[in-house]
C-alpha cells in the first residue's frame, strides 16, 4: 500500500507558496489509517517510555491509537487557551507565522520518558517547542515519530541529538 498516494497535495495553503500535505484523504480510508498507525507504532519497537505526547490536532489522531495499543498514557498538547487547568506554554515559529502550545502542568513529571507523535515535521518548530516544554517539566524525550517529514525544510537540524523517525519523506 502506497500511503503517499492517499495524501492529497493542496498548493498555496494556508498561504501562497506553501504546498500543504492533507492527510484527511488518508484518514478516511480505513486500511490507509490502520497502515499509518501501524507504521508509526512500529517505529517504537524496543523503545521504553511512559506516555505518548501528541500536539493538536493531528498528533491526537495518530498518537492516541498508538498509546491505546501499547497501553500507555496520552498527553494532549493544545493551542493556547484550550486547557482548563494550570499550564506550561511555549511560543514557537511556524513556516507561515507563530503559535503557542500548552500542556497541563501536572501532566508531566520529572523523570518521565515520553514519545512525541505528530503527523508532520516541517521546519521542526512545533517539535522543538514540545521538546523544550518536556525538558522544562523535567521529563525526557526518548523519541519523536512523524508520519510525514518535509526533508527540504530541515526540521531535523533544530532537533539534532534526538531520536527521530518519519514514515514518509517528501
Amino acid at each position: 500500500m502506497d500511503l503517499k498516494e492517499m495524501i492529497r497535495e493542496i498548493p498555496d495553503f494556508p498561504e501562497k507558496g506553501v504546498l500543504f500535505r492533507d492527510v484527511t484523504t488518508l484518514l478516511k480510508d480505513g486500511e490507509g489509517l490502520c497502515a499509518a498507525v501501524d507504521l508509526i507504532q512500529k517505529e517504537l519497537e524496543g523503545v521504553e517510555f511512559d506516555a505518548v505526547l501528541g500536539p493538536e490536532s493531528r498528533g491526537f489522531i495518530f498518537g492516541m491509537p498508538v498509546a491505546y495499543n501499547l497501553k500507555k498514557g496520552f498527553i494532549p498538547v493544545r493551542k493556547k487557551g484550550k486547557l482548563p487547568a494550570e499550564v506550561i506554554s511555549r511560543e514557537y515559529a511556524l513556516e507561515y507565522g507563530t503559535a503557542t502550545i500548552e500542556i497541563h502542568k501536572d501532566a508531566i513529571h520529572p523523570g518521565m520518558k515520553l514519545v512525541v507523535i505528530d503527523d508532520l515535521m516541517a521546519t521542526g518548530g512545533t517539535a522543538r517547542a514540545l521538546v523544550d516544554l518536556i525538558q522544562e517539566a523535567g521529563a525526557e524525550v526518548v523519541k519523536l515519530v512523524f508520519l510525514i517529514e518535509l526533508d527540504d525544510l530541515k526540521g531535523r537540524e533544530v532537533l539534532e541529538g534526538y531520536d527521530i523517525s518519519s514514515v514518509l519523506h517528501y
